[in-house]
């Protein structure tokens, strides 16, 4: 890949966060899926696992096929605070391992079935309680604001986790061109709808049960936050369609549902939006999904992740899972006095 960075390479001091090289998904992690339902017996507990939770176990280690959507590389300046010197998930897992239930709810399926999925002409309108209500055209999102790499953390609801190498610009800086005003107390955000494109949105069975358009939301001060990023791209990249092009959030100190996808709309607003995930299990998915191992799913252990390591499915490392993905410096202080087993 031509390096595109405009980064000057100087001594860096690894961050807390800092990923050991025999944690991060190396390019063999996915190989054994002939092999997973035989050797785990989930012949024997699957009617414990939900079909969901199943099919991302198998998928996480199946044999993911080359893709052939079509990235530009975009300019950008890699961001040293953030991860500069960890290896990152491969490019093709990082692809092919995916949750977006629009194209459906296989790990497989959005690499799958969002190939043609066109993002230009795209709009993303930011409005609610801001003194300037904007739309951005497609070209907006990678000329408006100056582009940054920063190496992120993604853990899944699903225990999982990856190291990603995003290109994006400070959602902060979107929302202060904006301005928001006194009464902005949230941030809600959505993803395009478009049945014939996305066709998890056509069926409740192929997306998962969701209600579409899929809808997720934070605080104001979670959105202003250092950490949260509207991403245009990874791997240096313009992002491909199953990971969310041609714009979407991350928020790394987070589980990864709440990072949503192909924004279409960002609405600042003065009282807590309804979010996806919620809305369909709200016993299971709270609003503010912080990473925390010591608030379990009501279906499984959130004390550890399944960071893979190499050789294959019996030689992946199990990891300890950090209070907010190992971000704590940053947002803990967003959370002081709460309880974070009532605010899940």
């Amino acid at each position: 890949m031509a390096n595109h960075s405009r980064f000057t390479p100087g001594i860096l001091k690894k961050a807390r966060w800092h990923i050991q090289d025999n944690q991060v998904t190396p390019e063999s992690v996915f190989k054994a899926r002939r092999h997973i339902v035989k050797a785990m017996g989930l012949g024997a507990i699957g009617a414990s696992i939900s079909g969901y939770v199943q099919a991302g176990l198998f998928d996480l280690f199946g044999e993911q096929p080359q893709t052939s959507f079509i990235t530009t590389p975009l300019t950008f300046e890699a961001n040293a605070r953030f991860g500069q010197d960890e290896v990152r998930t491969p490019f093709d897992k990082v692809t092919t391992h995916n949750n977006f239930y629009e194209f459906g709810t296989s790990k497989q399926d959005p690499s799958d079935n969002a190939q043609q999925y066109k993002v230009e002409p795209w709009q993303l309108r930011i409005e609610g309680e801001v003194e300037r209500p904007i739309t951005l055209d497609y070209q907006d999102l990678t000329k408006l604001f100056p582009l940054e790499e920063r190496i992120y953390r993604l853990r899944c609801v699903e225990a999982w986790s990856m190291v990603i190498p995003w290109v994006g610009f400070p959602l902060a800086a979107l929302l202060k061109k904006v301005g928001v005003t006194s009464k902005g107390k949230y941030v809600a955000f959505e993803t395009a709808f478009d049945p014939e494109q996305m066709p998890g949105q056509k069926s409740r069975l192929m997306g998962g049960g969701i209600h579409y358009p899929y809808v997720e939301g934070l605080t104001i001060a979670e959105a202003m936050n250092e950490l949260t990023l509207m991403s245009v791209g990874l791997y240096g990249k313009t992002l491909p369609p199953q990971n969310g092009a041609p714009i979407r959030l991350v928020v790394p100190w987070k589980y990864g549902f709440k990072s949503i996808k192909s924004i279409v709309r960002i609405r600042v607003m003065d009282k807590q939006p309804p979010t996806s995930w919620n809305q369909l299990a709200p016993h299971e998915y709270g609003f503010y999904a912080n990473v925390n191992p010591a608030v379990d799913h009501p279906r499984w252990s959130q004390a550890s992740e399944r960071r893979i390591g190499e050789g294959g499915l019996f030689s992946a490392q199990r990891i300890d899972t950090l209070p907010f993905n190992g971000y704590s410096e940053f947002v803990a202080s967003l959370y002081e006095g709460m309880d974070l087993r009532q605010f899940y």
